[in-house]
């Protein structure tokens, strides 16, 4: 098992202590500094500053909100912070709920299974470098009819892969989560009763080939 742990907001006058708190758990070998988003401050300037700060110590969205972003700006951050952090970023996302995405973003919370996923496979084919063409229920890329055309990211990664985790709660959210994502964020979890989650993505996440890891705080289960 290894540590991590997940920072407060910025700008509630804590900030200093967010600080210092992602430094020592740096200092002390922890595995990951997590940082939220929700309608306060955004989760990616917040850990561009604490890499900057931190030396070893990765850095992870718990969560990106996927109706805050456009996917290929999303895989557009991800791949700056991974290169502003030397290959420490873990990418975390999730749908967020219906109070937020309607109410903050003007995003409609309906079919949050099929827009994460096409959400992950829009930032698969964006990280790959492969020129961005998708043509989905939420999403359409280039647009059609127009002077748009297919583009690739124009920077090159630090990492051929960024690990990505999905937040889930409910039981058709975990088995997406194993099928589609490298780990699994874990909210409103009880140690207890690992199994009434974890069974949800066994079926087609661990494998042979992609054994489970270890947990941490939030919990976290890698695959």
């Amino acid at each position: 098992m290894r540590l991590g742990i997940n920072l407060g907001y910025w700008g509630l006058g804590m900030d200093a202590d967010n600080t210092a708190v992602a430094q020592e758990a740096d200092r002390l070998g922890y595995a990951v500094c997590w940082a939220a988003e929700a309608y306060g401050s955004d989760a990616a300037t917040v850990l561009a500053y604490v890499a900057a700060k931190t030396e070893r110590i990765d850095v992870g969205s718990a969560i990106f909100q996927i109706p805050a972003r456009q996917p290929t700006m999303t895989a557009m951050t991800a791949a700056t912070l991974d290169a502003l952090s030397g290959g420490r970023f873990r990418l975390g996302l999730g749908v967020s709920g219906p109070q937020v995405s309607e109410g903050w973003y003007g995003v409609k919370f309906d079919k949050p299974l099929a827009r994460t996923r096409e959400y992950v496979e829009i930032i698969r084919q964006a990280m790959s470098r492969e020129r961005v063409a998708h043509d989905g229920a939420n999403w359409t890329l280039p647009l059609p009819g127009g002077p748009g055309k297919a583009l690739k990211l124009t920077v090159q990664p630090v990492r051929e892969h960024i690990p990505l985790y999905i937040a889930a709660i409910g039981p058709k959210n975990l088995e997406l989560t194993g099928e589609i994502a490298d780990g699994w964020l874990g909210i409103f979890f009880a140690p207890s009763r690992p199994s009434c989650r974890w069974s949800r993505c066994a079926p087609v996440g661990p494998s042979p080939g992609r054994p489970w890891t270890a947990s941490t705080w939030p919990p976290m289960c890698r695959w």
